[in-house]
């Protein structure tokens, strides 16, 4: 661990100078750094860039003095499990110079989940005569941790923590962070523990400050999570300061939801979309991102001191936004096309909106005996899907699923989408589906409203569905009722959908009709 004739070197300059002395070794015993503090303890150097060791571990001991005969400190542990070192040692400065008790800590793979203190520390009398070989020590707690971390990791899923900041109401931020672990749980990643903390305000460095930011930290290390997820959409320099500070890495709620509509993209359209919304986000980022959009520049024309690697990237990034924004709007102006062909067939459009995960594709499978993808997932139907819906009388309409909605959904991906969820805006009524069994069906519902407000479709002809009333208690089915004023369904089961389709069958048929002959009918 510490050689007798290092230790005595390091305690003489101690009694000498009166300051504490440290050194930092690597894995073959060599000095990467010398430390001097002052009477009370160390500073440690920036190690960023110094390369991390195996696992876990950045491969470096610390080894230093302590003049006062106290053991190791708060700040010393503390040091241990924010800087991932292999270990921490202290060898007490005696008054003569020698070095007296040695205390070595290093981290605790038999901790429990949860523990403040995750490490172990064990004394030595003296450093002479120390027979502990530091090449097994460290391999067989490497190994530990290994076999820990395999017992309880998802195979193919990173591990994260989820993070919310409320300046709030706790109740709310507890469902945010509800939500984010569920779509944490949706892009492939496994949560392994959720932090809350409520603040007066937001803290502009860390969002979560220093402090809560050094605990999370530590949590992270104790787990084994190599990704942290924050429910607050983050600004570039918080982004930057918390991954530097933490060297994981760090995603925000925005960033979530939009890898996740690049996973569930198929169509040409809607990768394009999900790409376009990505660049939005992307661009205010690209002088924090760690690799550039590579384009080799040089020759003729690219010579001389040119344009900064920054500015090219932005240049790269505007060229790449207005191709694809053309390119969306012809694709655009072709969904048009079609939507005004059906128009002028005469087949009634009903479009269906709806909170995520809120049961949209089974209803439209169920009403129109399609095979629409539908899992319990959130974003599992991305691309809209329309399919004709035939009446008992021959009429027909034309149903069409459409992306979930969710709370805070970013306003790249509402822009992005705009020209896709023009057809809620055009459609003859509109079916709003909500999940009767969801807890926080109120919330759900305004966050809905409040996106049809946003693209302006806040006035066409609306239908409530209480779907999943199968999860429902029935002796509470009357109180929704009365409580929405919505029809009853499950799209599992078939309950109630007799009822819908004939309320449909109402609204677009009799109710159009009628109001065809009310003119004549004051005439006469």
């Amino acid at each position: 661990m510490v050689s007798p004739e290092l230790a005595r070197r390091l305690t003489e300059l101690a009694r000498e100078t009166g300051r504490q002395q440290g050194v930092l070794l690597d894995r073959l015993g060599r000095v990467t750094h010398v430390i001097v503090g002052d009477a009370h303890k160390l500073f440690i150097p920036d190690l960023t860039r110094a390369r991390a060791g195996a696992g876990r571990f950045r491969g470096l001991r610390l080894v230093h003095t302590h003049l006062r005969g106290e053991g190791l400190t708060r700040d010393d542990l503390t040091d241990l499990s924010l800087l991932r070192f292999d270990a921490v040692v202290v060898v007490q400065a005696r008054m003569d110079g020698l070095p007296g008790e040695v205390e070595l800590g290093h981290l605790d793979p038999a901790a429990p989940d949860g523990a403040e203190e995750p490490w172990h520390v064990q004394s030595v009398p003296s450093v002479y005569g120390w027979g502990l070989d530091w090449r097994a020590f460290i391999t067989d707690l490497e190994a530990r941790f290994g076999t820990r971390d395999a017992s309880r990791r998802v195979e193919g899923a990173e591990g994260c923590l989820v993070i919310g900041v409320t300046t709030g109401k706790l109740p709310e931020a507890q469902e945010s962070l509800d939500e984010l672990e569920r779509l944490a749980q949706t892009a492939g990643l496994q949560v392994l523990d959720r932090v809350l903390q409520r603040r007066r305000e937001f803290d502009g460095r860390y969002v979560i400050g220093q402090g809560k930011l050094q605990e999370v930290l530590v949590r992270a290390m104790q787990l084994g999570a190599g990704v942290l997820v924050f429910d607050q959409e983050l600004a570039p320099s918080q982004l930057r300061n918390i991954a530097t500070d933490t060297e994981l890495k760090v995603i925000d709620r925005t960033q979530l939801i939009l890898d996740i509509f690049a996973q569930r993209a198929h169509t040409r359209e809607g990768k394009l979309q999900v790409e376009l919304a990505q660049l939005r986000y992307r661009k205010p980022r690209l002088a924090i991102m760690p690799t550039a959009m590579s384009r080799l520049t040089g020759g003729i024309g690219g010579r001389g001191p040119g344009e900064t690697k920054l500015e090219i990237n932005r240049r790269r990034a505007d060229e790449r936004e207005t191709r694809m924004t053309q390119e969306l709007k012809k694709l655009g102006r072709d969904r048009d096309l079609r939507r005004r062909r059906r128009s002028r067939v005469g087949l009634p459009q009903v479009a269906i909106v709806g909170y995520t995960n809120a049961g949209k594709s089974t209803l439209l499978n169920t009403m129109t005996r399609s095979a629409v993808d539908a899992e319990d997932k959130l974003f599992a139907t991305l691309d809209p899907t329309s399919r004709r819906m035939r009446f008992p009388e021959e009429r027909e309409i034309i149903l069409t699923d459409t992306v979930g909605f969710i709370r805070n959904l970013p306003e790249e991906l509402v822009e992005a989408f705009r020209s896709t969820l023009e057809e809620t805006v055009q459609a003859d009524l509109v079916l709003h589906v909500v999940d009767a069994s969801d807890p926080l069906i109120e919330t759900h519902v305004r966050e809905v409203e409040r996106t049809l407000e946003k693209l302006e479709a806040q006035d066409s002809p609306r239908l409530l569905v209480l779907n999943k009333i199968d999860a429902v208690d029935p002796l509470e089915w009357e109180a929704l009722r009365q409580r929405w004023g919505g029809l009853l369904v499950s799209a599992r089961t078939g309950e109630g959908l007799s009822t819908l389709i004939d309320e449909l069958e109402r609204r677009l048929f009799q109710e159009r009709a009628r109001a065809a002959w009310a003119p004549d009918e004051a005439a006469l």
